[in-house]
């Protein structure tokens, strides 16, 4: 049985480190310690310390190739970690008003703070979410049972969609995440795709406020389904406005 790891005990530098190794895992086959210093803004030599520390306490692993992978105690940590993240997103931007960026970087800060007895009662007040507000999963079992969507650059001039997640490579670009929110491409929203160009590397739709236009490149971070999707798969935190007695 897998001891189940919170990761609270962990340092904010380690629970990043994991945060990122969950996030690479999911996009790309090979990780390496290298590319997960690229990632955090550090050199090659302090990612490769970090991760022989999370080796040594059974979090992660390491491939004969030098390949790094999350052991079964590392990614119920690192779910528990993006858990706590994910909620005070919720929080932070449904609640107290901040915008993506500034809620993701305060989040990060926050993450390690708050117990378990906070953490329950803050998964309460906003609904039981089962996605961050940029819809990636909030854990490895939620993300066996949704979509995995389709990348808004593979999405052909003339066809509609709706966004379904900002996945977490985007979340990286502080600038990309502002730009979608300013133009209401979030999770549920509708959009019609106007031109999609290789040659230009660029593609165009028209979305709920207006023509937006992004790189091919950010285009393929961002997932879509086809045409108007359920919308029960869209969280939206319930009115936290008072009730009468």
């Amino acid at each position: 049985m897998v001891r189940r790891h919170t990761g609270t005990d962990l340092s904010t530098a380690a629970q990043e480190y994991l945060l990122a190794l969950r996030a690479m895992a999911g996009e790309e086959s090979h990780v390496s310690a290298a590319q997960v210093g690229r990632r955090l803004g550090v050199s090659t030599q302090a990612a490769s310390e970090m991760f022989r520390r999370l080796t040594a306490d059974g979090l992660v692993c390491l491939s004969s190739a030098r390949e790094l992978a999350l052991t079964d105690a590392g990614l119920v940590a690192a779910d528990a970690i993006f858990r706590r993240h994910a909620l005070i997103e919720w929080l932070l931007t449904s609640v107290v008003g901040l915008g993506w960026a500034e809620s993701d970087q305060e989040a990060a800060r926050l993450q390690a703070a708050i117990s378990p007895h906070v953490e329950a009662r803050l998964d309460e007040l906003l609904g039981h979410p089962e996605t961050c507000p940029h819809g990636n999963p909030i854990d490895a079992a939620i993300a066996r049972r949704r979509p995995a969507g389709t990348p808004l650059s593979s999405i052909e001039a003339g066809r509609r969609a709706t966004v379904y997640r900002i996945t977490e490579a985007a979340e990286e670009d502080l600038g990309l995440l502002s730009y979608l929110e300013a133009r209401a491409l979030v999770p549920g929203a509708h959009v019609t795709v106007l031109a999609n160009s290789e040659s230009l590397d660029s593609l165009t739709l028209d979305g709920p406020r207006g023509r937006a236009t992004l790189g091919r490149r950010p285009a393929a971070l961002i997932r879509v389904l086809p045409g108007e999707a359920d919308p029960g798969l869209f969280h939206r935190v319930p009115s936290l406005a008072p009730t009468g007695r």
